[in-house]
């Protein structure tokens, strides 16, 4: 064999660390992400044949990302702003095309595991060095509050949410399987994951999605019973942290406050903006439901309608805090519609009860309910969670599925 041979022989392998290392990573760097992307994708795309591209790409859960990323770039063509604005959208939508490819690496590799492993490691250490900042054990870096080692507290909120559910869905399999020791290690970490989103990362939006993540596990593995008892535990530990958790209450009733005082020519709020931002989108949508104002027109849209304006109503933004905005701004209806059909092809991958399945299925729940009230494809970590995590748990619910049509005959 000659060192190319060689080489290339190793290539999946690399990919498959490469993307292990790629999960790993979201919960800390932002640089740290894109130079591993790049590496994964250099050691991946030499690796895939014409009918790798064909098998990930020619499925719903790929032709509908296909249809999404052509309309935005036809969109480019109608825009009425710079090209740099215009490419600067489109690569919102560009990185969207990471997904299949990890259909097409995962589908073939048994390797998904570690990758969900790897991310959950990963923000176990995270949630470590967020409380022994948070308890003064650890300086956070300048700028940042205590407990919030990186980033900010929507991303941490985000990654902890998720990490959650993967260590609930474990320590049930382990409580089944009579590992008692391990089921209540798994149980502690989910524990300290909700009061770290309680005490220090307190995020509206992963208040409301994790709650509803729940839920649905509770449902998915018990039926209603265990739906209503999900509802019930997040209930009273809710009821249990109230008193002392001073930042929740004050977010989860500054919330009210900040909607029943809402003036677009008033002082900023959190959910003032949320409701503005939403009022202009709507008036945008209108004026071209069909195809849109163009990729990359949002900030365009926002600086045209806050001429002249106060408080609020003069702010230029690029983000509508809806993802189905964000979309309908520049391609339209035709482009909501489209997003829709994306989620619910993803949706559809992700019918098996394997960890997988589940991870794949609440990664695609808290993408769609946390879109509600943020565009968070567009944003950097929310989008490469949901790239992969969708693309590692559906290669892995692909490959199951060969599996079981093989094992039928």
């Amino acid at each position: 064999m000659t060192l190319w041979q060689s080489y290339r022989a190793s290539l999946p392998r690399q990919a498959d660390w490469l993307a292990v290392a790629l999960a790993a990573s979201l919960p800390w760097s932002t640089s740290l992400t894109s130079i591993l992307a790049v590496l994964w994708l250099v050691a991946l795309l030499p690796t895939l044949a014409a009918h790798d591209f064909r098998g990930a790409y020619w499925r719903p859960a790929g032709y509908t990302i296909l249809a999404l990323v052509a309309l935005a770039a036809l969109g480019m063509l109608w825009a009425d702003v710079t090209w740099h604005e215009r490419f600067d959208g489109f690569t919102s939508y560009l990185r969207l095309l990471c997904i299949p490819l990890l259909f097409a690496q995962f589908s073939r590799s048994e390797n998904a595991n570690r990758v969900m492993i790897g991310f959950a490691v990963s923000c176990a250490a995270l949630l470590a060095v967020s409380w022994l900042s948070f308890f003064g054990m650890l300086p956070p870096p300048s700028g940042n509050p205590a407990g919030l080692p990186v980033k900010d507290y929507i991303s941490q909120s985000a990654m902890l949410s998720v990490a959650l559910l993967f260590f609930v869905r474990l320590a049930v399999d382990a409580w089944g399987a009579e590992r008692r020791v391990l089921a209540l290690a798994l149980a502690v970490l989910t524990a300290l994951c909700l009061l770290n989103i309680f005490y220090v990362a307190t995020s509206r939006t992963a208040l409301v999605v994790t709650t509803m993540l729940l839920v649905v596990f509770g449902f998915r593995q018990f039926g209603w019973r265990g739906a209503a008892a999900m509802a019930a535990a997040f209930v009273i530990l809710i009821a249990a942290a109230w008193p002392t958790a001073d930042y929740l209450r004050t977010r989860v009733l500054g919330f009210f406050e900040e909607v029943q005082t809402f003036s677009p020519d008033g002082h900023a709020t959190p959910a003032g903006e949320r409701l503005e931002f939403w009022r202009k989108s709507v008036s945008f949508i209108a004026a071209a439901p069909v195809l849109g104002h163009g990729t990359g027109s949002i900030r365009d849209q926002f600086r045209k309608a806050a001429e002249g304006q106060t408080g609020m109503a003069a702010t230029v933004a690029a983000n509508p805090h809806n993802q189905m905005f964000a979309v309908g701004i520049q391609i339209g209806f035709v482009g909501i519609a489209t997003l829709i059909a994306m989620w619910l092809s993803h949706l559809a991958l992700f019918g098996s009860r394997s960890i997988a399945g589940w991870m794949g299925l609440a990664i695609v729940l808290q993408n769609i309910a946390g879109s509600m009230f943020n565009s968070h494809l567009f944003d950097f970590t929310h989008g490469w969670l949901y790239i992969v995590g969708v693309g590692v748990a559906g290669g892995a619910a692909i490959r199951e599925a060969r599996r079981t049509k093989k094992a039928e005959g």
